[in-house]
């Protein structure tokens, strides 16, 4: 076997998201500002920075304000589309209801944000952080953490690259590399595969609630000048999940920079129909004629499906362990009621980094960096995250309309100052469906390849690429289950949760039915990891660079 190249730094982060990016430019300024040296290295399993980012997205500057006060005037793509209009919609079938300002809390008004590609905002991040001196690998993919003699965290290996799908070595093969840290953090996203594997190596979760995800399934569009208005935010609940008993989530339309505009629907992954399917779900909510009018004349131009944390403060796992810490949506920091997550994000990499330059000037390694935890307990995300902590649990338990109210009642008397004295919980998403002789199948309408769209012809526009020939990066810990269990039990969901067409049951009709998985066509979503109803299916990488290719998500 050939042997493992090492390269050693002070930190490693796994992940070239806005948490990693932030905290590798926040390491170098203030090694920068200490006149000392500290080696900071990002691994992006993405063929670029960005290849793999997608977001709505309307965020918020607060945490970017903090890390590079001047970033209006340094050509950040951000600063093209200051939001002018916030728009919040109720959606029955054919109509629709404009919920007033004065009826939800300021914080929810979106007022001082902007609307743009979150892709290409980390793409200029990465930018900045080259600039420092952090060093950037993309399409290099974190397969395996390192650990030293005590069992701390020491690393990551990247994948070896050239392995054939029986995996055998093909002639370009090449060993992965082994990248030693004092301290290593993971940036990998929502249901990052090492994070998972880390939260139950060293029980990170004992004390937290489980995650609970939605999906979130975007696309881009090109739409008639005369209906663009740049920096006009729109969300929507009701219809269509309305029509389904069980289910939640809601739409969003942002108006952004060159005429087009970033629309997307995410269904909660707590619903209990297994004939749902967020794909269509998303495509069925275009056909609402207030959706349609806007896109009349359009064109869709771009695709992309991503899982999102919904957990909240009370589903964040314990942060820091020895030699490692979570960050970003590693950990799950979104603001759900704001559809928020990438400054809570930032500040956490920002607050990882401070505790570790620290770490690193006393000459510390691979130990437990307690400063992070507890700047995230005193910090401006904690106190965000805490008001808004009871909003999904009211609305999954209350349904849509009342748990809404009560939920925007929580909202404001905790924006007062009112701490509520409980925190509702959350329940795996993976125990939620009911039985198929228990629900009705769902019947979506045939696409019409002008408005709404097929699964196959939505992943060619995510530009979505694998090695053919490389071991199936979409594991079963148990090959039978689909068939001899999911099949009769459920109609095996795995057909109409994935956004990409991954998953296939062929030959029922003859009577010898088949699970068939199209790894190829996987846009990196991690739905499957996390929905699968017997936590069959393992979601680990595939060689650097694989997956979607997103230009402007």
């Amino acid at each position: 076997m050939s042997e493992r190249e090492s390269m050693p730094y002070d930190v490693v982060i796994v992940g070239a998201g806005p948490a990693g990016l932030s905290a590798a430019i926040r390491l170098k300024q203030l090694a920068n500002d200490a006149g000392a040296e500290i080696g900071v290295c990002v691994l992006e399993k993405g063929s670029e920075v960005g290849a793999h980012i997608l977001s709505g997205a309307v965020i918020d500057p607060k945490a970017l304000d903090e890390l590079l006060p001047e970033w209006r005037d340094q050509g950040c793509p951000l600063a093209q589309v200051p939001v002018t209009d916030n728009q919040h919609w109720l959606l029955s079938k054919t109509k629709k209801s404009a919920v007033p300002h004065f009826v939800t809390p300021g914080f929810m008004h979106n007022k001082g944000t902007y609307t743009g590609s979150l892709g290409n905002l980390c793409r200029w991040l990465a930018e900045q952080a080259e600039g420092l001196g952090v060093e950037i690998f993309p399409g290099f993919a974190a397969a395996e953490v390192l650990f030293d003699e005590n069992g701390a965290v020491k690393g990551v290996a990247t994948g070896d690259m050239g392995v054939a799908r029986d995996g055998t070595h093909k002639p370009d093969y090449q060993p992965g590399l082994e990248l030693h840290a004092k301290y290593t953090f993971f940036a990998e996203g929502v249901r990052g595969h090492l994070t998972k594997e880390m939260i139950r190596t060293f029980d990170l979760a004992k004390d937290s609630d489980p995650q609970v995800y939605g999906l979130g399934v975007k696309e881009l569009w090109d739409i008639a000048p005369d209906k663009h208005v740049p920096g006009r935010v729109i969300h929507t609940q009701g219809w269509p999940l309305s029509e389904t008993a069980g289910s939640n989530g809601g739409g969003f339309l942002y108006h952004q920079a060159n005429g087009q505009v970033a629309l997307g629907f995410v269904t909660w992954l707590n619903y209990t129909n297994p004939y749902l399917s967020p794909f269509q779900e998303m495509q069925r909510w275009k056909t609402h004629p207030a959706i349609a009018e806007i896109l009349e004349g359009g064109k869709r131009v771009s695709y992309g499906a991503r899982a999102i944390s919904d957990g909240g403060l009370q589903s964040i796992p314990k942060l820091a362990f020895p030699g490692a810490a979570l960050i970003g949506d590693s950990a799950g920091f979104l603001n759900v009621p704001r559809i928020k997550g990438t400054h809570t994000a930032m500040k956490s990499g920002m607050m990882a980094a401070d505790a570790a330059f620290a770490a690193v000037q006393a000459g510390r390694a691979q130990d437990e960096l307690a400063a992070y935890p507890e700047a995230f307990e005193a910090s401006w995300v904690h106190k965000e995250l805490s008001v808004v902590r009871n909003v999904v649990p009211l609305v999954k338990k209350f349904g849509d309309m009342v748990g809404s109210g009560l939920a925007g009642a929580t909202m404001w008397l905790e924006s007062w100052g009112l701490k509520l004295p409980f925190t509702l919980h959350h329940k795996p998403d993976h125990e939620s469906l009911w039985r198929k002789d228990m629900v009705q199948p769902i019947a979506y309408p045939k696409p019409d390849g002008k408005l709404t769209f097929d699964r196959l012809s939505s992943v060619f526009l995510s530009n979505t690429n694998h090695e053919e020939d490389q071991p199936v990066h979409l594991t079963l810990r148990d090959p039978d289950i689909p068939v001899a269990y999911d099949l009769p039990m459920f109609d095996e969901p795995a057909q109409r949760y994935c956004p990409a067409g991954v998953y296939e049951i062929v030959g029922e009709e003859t009577g010898d039915p088949k699970f068939v998985i199209n790894a190829q066509n996987c846009v990196h979503c991690k739905t499957c990891d996390i929905k699968d109803p017997t936590q069959n299916i393992n979601w680990v990488v595939p060689e650097g660079g694989g997956g979607p290719n997103y230009p402007n998500m």
